[in-house]
């Protein structure tokens, strides 16, 4: 089996994830060969327990793309730092798996499709949500066919940072679209995900009802026509006071043809079937087991495509599907109106807008 070396670009946060768990859970199958971060503090911890020498850590993009042998680069910074590594790994002809969202503009995100046309390298962004035990358990239900096709999902994360730096990074304060692009990208990808639909068209809000702890945006209320008929509700609160639904207790309904699917944070997909005469029938499915999950399952499948295998579920091409409902979301927001997912999908790939 092939070993590749990782230029990791990001070592603190959510890259120090990936560099001591996520790449390191595939054994032999992975080597770090270099890794960047602007703060060399941070590169000081990173490159001591990683065992790296002076000469694998970089503060520079440029300076690491051009000095580190690598046969696919991890971009693990902030969105608004996306387009400059994606289009860095692009002139050096590397694969590249980025974290979510694609990118922090619209701009950002056609450039990047022109730069990884143009190159032809493999590409997938992290929707690491969709390689979870309960998610996965869910789908399974769903496929089955067991209880119909899909009439309408509804999805629900709420969080409380009502208290600053109460989510994490001090950037997810102090950015525009804070909710829709940190985080709503994740439940959007994952109602395509769970319907096997493509949003059509979107409209809702997102806003700020004067939270000292953001400067963007921290609530979000949508709804979405999908592509196979079905309908797709969503709540988003970084404000919220009551009952919690967060990272990996995201609550969904599938409400289908003979019944309805239901997943709430206690991880435990219920099917809900109403019997006539005999009140309803609910019915917990066990969870399915794994042999990696989240990041570590997508860094697998990613790995295994570059070996020849098949692609990952979220490559570029199909995840501009979920980043066009995300800048959709926040066109639908600014202009009070019902915003065409599609016509976004296809000026992305450089056909323009009908």
């Amino acid at each position: 089996m092939k070993q590749y070396r990782w230029l990791v670009i990001g070592a603190g946060g959510m890259a120090a994830n990936w560099l001591r768990r996520f790449l390191p859970a595939h054994g032999e199958r992975v080597r770090i060969a270099g890794i960047v971060d602007v703060s060399t503090d941070v590169l000081a911890t990173a490159r001591k327990d990683l065992g790296l020498a002076e000469s694998q850590c970089f503060t520079s993009m440029a300076a690491a793309y051009d000095s580190v042998e690598a046969d696919a680069v991890a971009i693990v910074v902030p969105p608004r730092f996306h387009r400059q590594a994606i289009e860095g790994a692009c002139e050096r002809g590397l694969p590249i798996l980025s974290e979510k969202p694609v990118a922090e503009s619209w701009e950002d995100v056609q450039a990047i499709v022109r730069a990884t046309d143009v190159a032809g390298v493999p590409i997938a962004i992290m929707q690491n949500y969709r390689q979870t035990p309960r998610i996965q358990t869910l789908k399974r239900v769903l496929d089955s066919g067991r209880v119909g096709a899909v009439r309408y999902a509804v999805g629900r994360f709420a969080a409380d940072y009502r208290e600053p730096l109460a989510w994490g990074a001090p950037f997810r304060h102090e950015m525009r679209h804070a909710l829709l692009v940190e985080g709503s990208i994740h439940h959007f990808d994952q109602l395509r995900h769970l319907t096997g639909q493509d949003c059509l068209t979107i409209s809702g809000h997102e806003w700020n009802p004067g939270a000292p702890s953001f400067k963007g945006e921290c609530l979000a209320l949508y709804v979405m026509k999908m592509s196979g008929g079905a309908f797709a509700q969503y709540e988003g609160s970084g404000l919220a006071g009551g009952w919690q639904n967060t990272w990996h207790g995201e609550a969904y309904r599938l409400e289908c043809e003979g019944g309805a699917i239901v997943l709430d944070r206690d991880h435990v997909v219920r099917v809900q079937e109403h019997q006539r005469g005999r009140g309803m029938r609910v019915e917990e499915m066990p969870t399915v087991t794994m042999p990696h999950e989240g990041h570590a399952a997508v860094i697998g499948q990613f790995m295994d495509w570059l070996d020849g295998g098949a692609a990952p579920q979220t490559t570029l091409a199909d995840n501009l599907q979920s980043t066009a409902m995300l800048f959709g979301a926040i066109e639908a927001s600014a202009s009070g109106s019902v915003v065409d997912v599609q016509a976004l999908v296809a000026d992305a790939r450089g056909h323009g807008r009908s």
